[in-house]
């Protein structure tokens, strides 16, 4: 049985590698060393928890709807699983998933069933190293199936970025975890729709600033009172005004007086609350773009004067140029006209005989 990674059920229904719980609707197999989801798991179980084996896939009717039709919160966290396959998860009563702590190769779109599922709960801490499983997962989302989301944890993942439009097709959402990434900004992702959200994490990523667009977003959600800013990498020049303004005004980020600069040096540890204009001189505002742009600008303006200037001189002294245009080519022709009369003397042998005598 150990071999096969599921056993025979004991009296009551209960596969022989596991621990199961009748009136509390429960089964555990926990480091069990299965290789596969036991296929005798009693109809009755609400909570399943199947963590710590060397569970690799997760196919197809790996949870019979049929059989499991009141299964309400999987822990599939700390296996090995590195397929999750179409259809593996449609479970009609599913609430609560948990899939952490397993290296995610492959993740279908489709692993909730063709339907929408009643899923509220996904956990996916340190699931996501492989970038084409956040491709996938940002390509469930999106589809809609998991519209009822309330609460997303995508923690411990080392994220960089975050596909666009990721998050919009998730109007329950409350909770969104995204702490401990290494998210370097947060310009292609929208917060619109989701109107329910309450509590944002992005702690200990490595955000440098937070542009208006981002901060207006946050603004327009009225649900949104909890977000965790700390431990990133504050970049205190002009760029971070708005986002200094921003956390003096608004009572959404928790702990913000221990928000502080790291860089540059001369800001190194600073406080963000106790920036002000004089500490960054932005007193000229610098647009790099625009100080381009003003320079093509006057370039083209001079090049056009030195071409105004010089066709001005031509003209004012196109008599004297026409003159020594004609100078010019009255040289060149009585040079040719010389050429050609030694030529036609080298040609003749009289006439060259008559020159040599003519020399000597």
């Amino acid at each position: 049985p150990v071999l096969l990674g599921c056993g025979s059920a004991q009296p009551g229904g209960c596969p022989a590698l596991c621990e199961c719980s009748e009136p509390a609707k429960t089964v555990k197999c926990v480091n069990r060393n299965l290789t596969a989801v036991p296929p005798d798991l009693p109809p009755y179980v609400r909570s399943l928890f199947i963590t710590g084996n060397p569970l690799t896939d997760l196919p197809a009717g790996a949870f019979p709807a049929q059989r499991l039709p009141d299964l309400t919160s999987l822990n599939l966290s700390g296996n090995h699983l590195r397929t999750v396959e179409a259809g593996s998860l449609a479970l009609p009563a599913l609430r609560q998933l948990d899939l952490s702590g397993n290296a995610l190769v492959s993740f279908s779109p489709q692993a909730f069933g063709e339907g929408g599922s009643p899923l509220e709960e996904l956990a996916l801490r340190g699931a996501l190293r492989n970038h084409g499983v956040l491709l996938s997962l940002a390509a469930l989302l999106q589809s809609g199936a998991l519209r009822n989301l309330s609460r997303l944890e995508l923690a411990d993942n080392g994220l960089l970025l975050l596909p666009a439009g990721m998050f919009t097709a998730l109007p329950a959402l409350r909770q969104l975890d995204l702490s401990n990434n290494s998210l370097v900004g947060l310009r292609n992702v929208s917060f619109q729709g989701l109107g329910q959200l309450q509590s944002l994490n992005l702690s200990n990523n490595s955000l440098g600033v937070l542009w208006n667009s981002t901060l207006a977003q946050f603004h327009s959600l009225p649900a949104l009172q909890h977000i965790v800013l700390g431990h990133n990498t504050w970049v205190c020049d002009c760029a971070i005004e708005d986002l200094v303004a921003w956390l003096k005004e608004s009572d959404q980020v928790e702990g913000k007086e221990a928000l502080t600069c790291a860089s540059p040096d001369k800001m190194l540890g600073k406080a963000l609350l106790k920036i002000n204009g004089s500490d960054l001189n932005c007193s000229v505002p610098i647009d790099l773009p625009s100080q381009l742009q003003t320079s093509y600008v006057f370039l083209g303006i001079v090049l056009a004067l030195i071409g105004a200037i010089f066709l001005l001189v031509l003209y004012l002294n196109r008599k004297g140029i026409k003159k020594w245009m004609h100078n010019i080519r009255d040289a060149c022709r009585d040079h040719m006209e010389g050429y050609h009369y030694r030529y036609e003397i080298n040609a003749d042998p009289r006439l060259t005989n008559l020159s040599s005598n003519s020399d000597v």
